[in-house]
């Protein structure tokens, strides 16, 4: 496994695009309707306990957070959306600074989409990708969750939700099955991270 994320730390939060970090060098998102595991997908990808904070109350997380690889490389955390019971001004507001981050952040190379795998593929997951195929950004999906179905189960829906993507949309799509709690599909993650993150090209070769 790469070294590179077990050393990510914490570098800023955000509430808008333009208190954000400086745009420049790489950085992956991470998305996914609030409760599907999103903060324990990052922290159990970078093995730490609490980079990302996990909140008992889905859809509590409302800002871009920041953590940083090294000096070129950061994981940014998007705002959980379509759980929380909150007002539909504050819902419209977050889709409103996910759709602006992903048409203007230029150093921005892909989207890990986290879904439960007990519920893949909802309204939001699809304006996700559909917003991701219009700014041509490729997806990474990753059905979180995994330990809840058996084998069998956990495949079938990993070969259905991957056919009907490909099938969908024209734009990089893989996808994967992951469980924080059995830390299981970290090396898959990692594959996907190192090639985006270039860490093994001329660009990046990282030590």
């Amino acid at each position: 496994m790469n070294p590179l994320y077990h050393k990510a730390s914490f570098l800023a939060s955000a509430s808008r695009l333009n208190n954000a970090p400086a745009d420049q060098g790489l950085e992956v998102a991470f998305a996914g309707r609030s409760n599907a595991g999103q903060s324990s997908a990052i922290n159990t990808i970078t093995q730490q306990k609490s980079l990302a904070r996990v909140s008992k109350t889905p859809g509590r997380t409302q800002l871009l957070n920041f953590f940083t690889l090294d000096d070129t490389r950061r994981l940014v955390d998007l705002p959980g959306y379509g759980y929380a019971k909150v007002p539909e001004a504050m819902h419209k507001s977050w889709g409103g600074m996910i759709e602006s981050y992903l048409s203007k952040r230029e150093a921005l190379k892909g989207v890990f989409l986290i879904m439960d795998i007990r519920h893949p593929l909802t309204d939001f997951d699809h304006r996700m990708i559909d917003w991701c195929q219009h700014f041509g950004l490729a997806v990474h999906v990753t059905l979180t969750k995994s330990d809840k179905l058996s084998r069998g189960a956990a495949m079938d829906v990993l070969h259905k939700v991957t056919g009907l993507l490909t099938t969908h949309y024209q734009i990089p799509i893989t996808v994967q099955l992951f469980s924080s709690l059995k830390r299981a599909g970290i090396e898959e993650a990692h594959a996907v991270l190192d090639q985006w993150f270039e860490v093994a090209s001329g660009r990046g070769v990282y030590p």
